[in-house]
């Protein structure tokens, strides 16, 4: 057994929960480990070689996922550029435990899609769209009807279509494409459904390619530096079709007339690789932060499968390295742990500290595998952050504090979020000016901060 189970009393009690805990703590580290997503890449390729396969990228087409619709303009683009066979599925929303809010998760997926399409150079109405049952169903029947050169070709004007606010624009494609029968429709959607289940994955505006998933022009760029790496890249040296949306600050300095809230768990491995960089650029844009801290998904009754938390883990390790940010070995803090980290974040609070305390909590669950399930752990999160291990273990695992950080789980649902982290940047008169879930939206607080900021001192 590692020292981490030792040190965990494992050894000593074999407590069933203190094994399980170090088995998930050991998975997720593995999981998210550059070695990991090495090997993946090298048996895949290895296996690629051995059957003479060409390069084969598949994507998961959703109608009525706005991410899907930014996803689908780029397709042509990544098979010309690359030598690579681009193979297309029609496929339905995630069901389930893998989608514990279907309807906010599509609401989202819009609003969002028109946040960032701009950024990309990709088109996405700026007013609202109508996307309704019916119009969904005409459309999937011309997607039926497509074969594989034909969905490359015509995807991006078909999907357009659907998303345009002028329904007329759907209804004059009816002459061009020959729309299937609704039971072609459903034979389809289940063969990119069984598809997407037998790779192990669950969303829609997914791409795959040997053995890793990339999701949407957000991690395209994966996937296009991995097939530069492969020589598949056709041009010579030329910016990626969809690059990594660094966070930049901008020249421009708030002065108190801002206000940047973070809704952080400190079980969340995308919350451990974007809460430092957040807090950092709130302190270089002098913008006032605001933490509000919300208790784990699964620590509230959400459920996960297996496959979800196997690709987050996967996906937050991947991203925390294309940031240059530290993640793994990890420490899951799930729980108790995590309780008694929220029992003292308010202590932390009245002290001038709470954001060095939830940083510091971070860094020990998920960058240096410390087990915050004991009070030897604690001790070293608390003295991490510059505060009193005396004073705080008369006050670690008090009631009180879940008062809080339910009502900040209910301001973030008001704002149609769920997820963790969340950030919403407030105005000089505490209008919301931007609402955001993921650790891959600080890019675009950022850039809202400079925009707001240009416009007030143009005023």
């Amino acid at each position: 057994m590692s020292q981490q189970f030792k040190e965990q009393g494992g050894a000593a009690t074999m407590d069933p929960g203190l094994i399980r805990r170090w088995i998930t703590s050991r998975m997720m580290t593995r999981l998210s480990s550059l070695e990991h997503q090495t090997k993946t890449r090298e048996r895949a390729e290895k296996q690629r070689r051995q059957l003479g396969l060409p390069h084969v990228v598949e994507y998961f087409h959703q109608v009525d996922d706005g991410y899907s619709h930014l996803a689908i303009q780029l397709l042509q683009k990544l098979a010309h550029r690359y030598d690579i066979e681009l193979r297309c599925h029609l496929v339905s929303a995630a069901a389930g435990d893998n989608a514990p809010e279907p309807e906010l998760l599509l609401k989202l997926s819009a609003q969002d899609a028109r946040q960032i399409a701009p950024h990309y150079g990709l088109g996405f109405p700026t007013q609202e769209s109508s996307v309704t049952p019916e119009r969904v169903r005409k459309t999937l029947g011309m997607f039926a009807g497509l074969d594989g050169d034909q969905f490359l070709a015509q995807g991006a004007l078909l999907s357009e279509a659907l998303w345009n606010p002028d329904p007329s624009v759907l209804d004059s494609l009816n002459q061009e494409f020959s729309a299937v029968g609704e039971q072609q429709v459903e034979q389809k959607i289940a063969e990119g459904n069984a598809r997407r289940a037998a790779l192990k994955h669950y969303s829609g505006g997914m791409f795959f390619y040997g053995g890793e998933w990339y999701w949407g022009v957000d991690r395209l760029y994966h996937l296009e530096l991995r097939l530069s790496e492969l020589g598949l890249d056709r041009t010579l040296g030329e910016a990626l079709i969809a690059p990594r949306q660094d966070v930049a600050d901008g020249p421009l300095q708030d002065d108190g007339k801002l206000t940047l809230e973070i809704y952080p768990s400190l079980r969340s491995p995308y919350t451990a690789v974007v809460f430092d960089q957040a807090v950092e650029l709130a302190r270089r844009t002098n913008v006032s932060l605001k933490m509000r801290p919300v208790l784990p998904m699964v620590m509230r009754g959400v459920p996960a499968t297996v496959e979800k938390g196997k690709y987050i883990l996967f996906d937050t390790g991947r991203e925390a390295r294309a940031a240059g940010v530290p993640f793994g070995p990890c420490a899951d803090p799930i729980g108790e742990p995590a309780r008694r980290g929220y029992s003292l974040y308010k202590w932390a609070v009245e002290q001038g500290k709470g954001v060095e305390f939830f940083s510091a909590f971070i860094r020990c669950a998920w960058v240096d595998a410390i087990n915050t399930n004991n009070l030897k752990g604690m001790r070293q999160v608390v003295e991490r952050a510059g505060l009193d291990w005396q004073q705080a273990k008369d006050i670690i695992g008090r009631a009180g504090w879940e008062t809080e950080l339910e009502q900040n789980r209910l301001a973030m649902y008001e704002l149609g979020l769920w997820g963790v982290p969340s950030f919403r940047l407030l105005g000089p008169d505490q209008e919301d000016l931007l609402s955001v879930w993921g650790q891959d939206r600080l890019w675009l607080v950022a850039k809202e901060i400079q925009k707001t900021l240009k416009e007030i001192t143009e005023k």
